[in-house]
């Protein structure tokens, strides 16, 4: 136990005279601002909104997720999937026949494999108004790919450039952002931990019964959690296909769990043979 000594060790501080209180002011929403300064305001859980028109994705509930309700004009967009050449067509596919609709020409610029017309105008794509480029080297391909960027042309450009480095996709976003039309760079998933100066990110992969799985991972307001999930059949087999073919996770038996199997199967006897010479 302290003594009594102890607690008047330290010196004796007079009382000082305390400052005034004021009342704390109420704080001012966002409602009560003038009507220009809050439109301009951006909140963090919210999507920001484009500097330029866009295009839509062809998927309500893609352009939920999307800034502007679309793909963006005047901008890079980078569709990251697992395969090349084989989930862009159906992911951008209702995008570039709205191009083709009003007129635009769709160019692809060294695509891993030829594209599949007979596929492609079932998807509304006319040939007449598709370019394919097809280039040997990356260096081309980024090279090819400014050009087109910089004469803003194309109504819509779809490039596969997988090894792209961080300066070079700066200076195609620089270039995009004079370019009316879209710009789509695909490139591999591996790229998704990669820096990027594009303002839009998208990595597309297989989902259940011809879906598309796609997962936002950057764009321009906040962050997008989990994965849309869209039904996509290539165009064409909607009409051929039996609804096992379409549907096939509906018709796959559960697997049973054999609780009494214990151990693995014998060993087969080896029976001999006659050799023959």
């Amino acid at each position: 136990m302290p003594t009594q000594a102890e607690w008047f060790d330290a010196p004796i501080v007079p009382h000082l005279p305390l400052p005034p209180v004021h009342p704390a002011r109420p704080l001012r929403v966002v409602g009560a601002l003038p009507p220009a300064v809050a439109a301009a305001i951006w909140r963090g859980d919210a999507l920001g909104s484009p500097v330029s028109s866009v295009v839509s994705s062809g998927w309500a509930l893609l352009d939920q997720e999307l800034p502007g309700g679309g793909w963006p004009c005047h901008s890079l967009s980078e569709i990251l999937s697992p395969q090349p050449s084989v989930l862009e067509w159906r992911l951008l596919g209702p995008a570039l026949r709205q191009v083709v609709a009003q007129g635009g020409q769709v160019v692809v610029v060294g695509p891993p494999k030829q594209p599949h017309l007979p596929g492609l105008l079932h998807e509304g794509l006319d040939q007449r108004q598709l370019v394919w480029i097809q280039t040997d080297t990356p260096a081309e391909r980024l090279w090819v790919t400014e050009q087109l960027i910089k004469s803003g042309s194309a109504g819509a450009l779809v490039a596969w450039v997988p090894q792209a480095r961080q300066e070079q996709i700066r200076r195609l976003q620089v270039s995009a952002q004079s370019c009316p039309g879209l710009v789509f760079l695909c490139r591999p998933e591996a790229a998704q931990h990669e820096a990027s100066a594009a303002p839009l990110r998208v990595h597309a992969s297989y989902g259940l019964d011809w879906e598309l799985r796609v997962q936002v991972f950057k764009r321009r307001g906040a962050v997008h959690d989990g994965r849309v999930s869209l039904p996509s059949v290539p165009g064409g087999l909607v009409s051929v296909l039996t609804p096992r073919l379409q549907y096939p996770s509906q018709f796959l038996l559960p697997r049973e769990s054999v609780s009494h199997a214990v151990g693995s199967l014998a060993p087969r006897r080896a029976v001999p043979r006659p050799v023959t010479h």
